[in-house]
C-alpha cells in the first residue's frame, strides 16, 4: 500500500498528517526529518501523529522537522482537528483533543471545518513549570542577557515554553539572528519559543516568531497565544487582540482565570503520496 500523508497548512505553517491507522511504519527521529526535509523529503514544518485513541478520547502527537517533539501547536492542533473531520473521525461540532501539554477544546465554527475556536489551556508565569532556570519565580518584565545585549524578557507556559520580547522595531531578519540564541540560552533548560513583540495598539499587536525545533516561522497559534498573553500582563493590551503575522492573523481573547482562546483558520493543500522507492529507504532508517 502506497504511503499517503495528507498536507494542510495553517497560515502559511504546514504539517503532514501521519495517520497510524492507515500507515504501519513507526515514526523515529530519522523517518521525520527525512519526511520533512524541503529539498529531499516531503517538506513541512512538521508532522502530526494521530489519531491516537485514548481513554475515550483523540490524542494527537506534534513532531518538529528536527525529529523533538511539542508538548503543543496551536496550528497544529487547528490542522490536526480539519483532518479529523476530513477523514471520518470527528463528529458534531465540539470535542476534547489530547496533546503532551494538556487537553483543548476544539469547537467547528463553520461544516467545512475550516474556521476553528479553541481553547488552548492556562497560561502560567512560573519559572518552575516554563521551565527557567534559577530561583522559582513569575518571570515578568525580567532582564536577560542574549548576544551580549540585556533585554526585558516575559516568560509564560501555555502547554509549551515561550519567551517573549517586546520591542518598537521587529523584522525576521532579526528573529532570525537572535532566535537560535534565546532557544538555546543556558536560562532555558528545555529550549524555548521566542516571539519579538511590537504593540500596534489596544487590540493589535505583531510578532516575529522563531520555534523551537524548527526556526523561523511565518505563523504560530501557541506563539500568538503567549505573545497576547505577556502583553495583557504587562497591561500593553486589552483582553480581546488580533495577531498580525507574516502568515496572516489570529484572533486571541484572554479571560481573566488566564485561559486563553484562540479562533483561525486552516486550509487543506492536499496529499503527498511518497514513491515506493522513499518509502523504502525510510524503512531503513
Amino acid at each position: 500500500m502506497k504511503m499517503a500523508l495528507p498536507k494542510y497548512q495553517g497560515l502559511g505553517n504546514d504539517y503532514l498528517i501521519y495517520d497510524p491507522q492507515k500507515i504501519n511504519l513507526p515514526l523515529n527521529e530519522g523517518r521525520i526529518r527525512r519526511i520533512c526535509d524541503r529539498h529531499f523529503g516531503a517538506g513541512s514544518d512538521g508532522i502530526l501523529y494521530g489519531p491516537i485513541p485514548e481513554g475515550g478520547k483523540i490524542r494527537v502527537r506534534i513532531f518538529n522537522p528536527d525529529g523533538s517533539e511539542a508538548e503543543k501547536s496551536g496550528n497544529g492542533v487547528r490542522i490536526f482537528s480539519k483532518y479529523l473531520k476530513d477523514a471520518g473521525y470527528a463528529a458534531g461540532r465540539r470535542f476534547t483533543l489530547s496533546t503532551a501539554g494538556g487537553d483543548v477544546a476544539v469547537e467547528y465554527l463553520e461544516d467545512s471545518g475550516e474556521l476553528l475556536k479553541v481553547m488552548m489551556g492556562k497560561t502560567t508565569y512560573r519559572s518552575s513549570r516554563i521551565p527557567v532556570a534559577g530561583r522559582d519565580r513569575d518571570v515578568i518584565d525580567e532582564p536577560m542577557i542574549f548576544h551580549g545585549r540585556e533585554y526585558r524578557v516575559t516568560c509564560l507556559s501555555i502547554g509549551n515554553p515561550h519567551c517573549v520580547i517586546p520591542m518598537g522595531t521587529i523584522s525576521r531578519e532579526l528573529a532570525c539572528r537572535l532566535g537560535p540564541c534565546v532557544e538555546n540560552s543556558k536560562n532555558f533548560p528545555n529550549r524555548i519559543n521566542m516571539q519579538l513583540l511590537k504593540v500596534l495598539d489596544r487590540n493589535n499587536i505583531a510578532i516575529e516568531i522563531y520555534e523551537r525545533g524548527a526556526g523561523y516561522t511565518l505563523a504560530s497559534g501557541s506563539s500568538s497565544c503567549a505573545a497576547a498573553s505577556a502583553a495583557c500582563k504587562l497591561g500593553l493590551t486589552d483582553r480581546d487582540v488580533t495577531v498580525h503575522m507574516p502568515g496572516g492573523n489570529l484572533q486571541i481573547q484572554i479571560l481573566p482565570d488566564e485561559s486563553v482562546f484562540m479562533t483561525g483558520r486552516v486550509g487543506s493543500i492536499g496529499t503527498m503520496v511518497l514513491s515506493d522507492r522513499f518509502a523504502q529507504g525510510l524503512r531503513l532508517l
